[in-house]
């Protein structure tokens, strides 16, 4: 009996300690009870939602459905600005006509002639054109004569347009600045130094509007040099090329034959004032000679005696 209350001590302790432990830890239903209050106090924010950006929120890791748009300033390759330019060489027996038939084609589509240079058997014109319209100018004006050099070739300047752009675009907002800053200066040194810093980058943004204007009429308008060569006419709108074997050999004589005729004549002309001035006299002298024999007196021819022989 004394060893079994032995056990009784130990064995309260043992309830004792058990029943404190339940005591602190909250039941299930009191946690969730406080969760949720304490959802219900504190503020509620925003989730971000995913694949949409939210400011101030980092970006990385977001996931979005369809294409991503372009970065800024990212070009694409339909928005590629080229400037684009050609060379024709044409020879046609008509010079002066392709010329002006060269100005009315350039007109025509839209746009000018500019440097123009015409000599006796050349001429050289610089024309602009539309550039969606270059490849059909240069297949008129290559209609015009014998081509006989073809050259296109296109630049692409799209760095300088976007670089340019966006230059302009600060330089804009730093006018802006200064400008708001003259308004606010009151003292005279403060609006000197100012209006100083002002007309310095409104210099340079006036540098940079230009720039844009160069590439821009670049881009929309190519240029053409064309250089024309008369051809030697040997028949009515005829060259010595288009004949055949034994005309061809015939006008290359007759070619000669007037080259040579040409020739001769123009000797003859460069011998003729000596022809005038040593001729006449020689031929005075000559006359006088000619005229003095014939004037001379004849004397009686002198016949030789003969023996004389003995009478009858």
């Amino acid at each position: 009996m004394r060893t079994r209350w032995r056990w009784v001590p130990a064995g309260a302790a043992v309830l004792v300690v058990l029943a404190g432990c339940t005591a602190n830890e909250p039941s299930s239903t009191e946690a969730d009870t406080g969760v949720a209050a304490g959802r219900a106090a504190a503020p509620q924010q925003a989730l971000p939602q995913q694949g949409v950006a939210q400011p101030g929120v980092p970006q990385q890791g977001l996931t979005t459905k369809g294409p991503v748009p372009p970065a800024v300033g990212a070009v694409g390759t339909t928005d590629r600005k080229l400037a684009r330019s050609a060379r024709l060489d044409l020879s046609t027996p008509k010079l002066d006509d392709v010329v002006s038939r060269a100005r009315v084609i350039a007109t025509g589509a839209g746009g000018y002639t500019g440097q123009e240079s015409t000599l006796e058997s050349s001429a050289t014109l610089s024309l602009a054109v539309p550039a969606e319209k270059l490849d059909g100018v240069l297949d008129q004006l290559a209609g015009l004569g014998k081509v006989t050099k073809r050259e296109l070739s296109s630049q692409d300047v799209t760095a300088q347009v976007v670089d340019v752009d966006a230059r302009l675009a600060t330089q804009r907002a730093s006018v802006d600045r200064i400008r708001a800053l003259l308004a606010k200066a009151t003292s005279i040194s403060e609006i000197a130094s100012v209006e100083s810093e002002l007309t310095t980058r409104e210099a340079a943004l006036e540098s940079l509007e230009q720039q844009q204007k160069a590439l821009a009429g670049s881009v929309a308008m190519a240029t053409v040099a064309l250089s024309v060569t008369a051809e030697a006419v040997t028949g009515p709108g005829q060259t010595s090329d288009d004949l055949p074997g034994f005309l061809a050999g015939l006008a290359g004589g007759w070619n000669a034959f007037l080259t040579f005729g040409g020739g001769f004549l123009t000797a003859l002309g460069a011998i003729a004032p000596f022809a005038v001035v040593l001729g006449i006299p020689a031929g005075a002298v000559w006359w006088w000679v000619r005229k003095r024999r014939r004037s001379r007196p004849v004397g009686d021819s002198a016949v030789p005696a003969g023996p004389v022989g003995p009478a009858g």
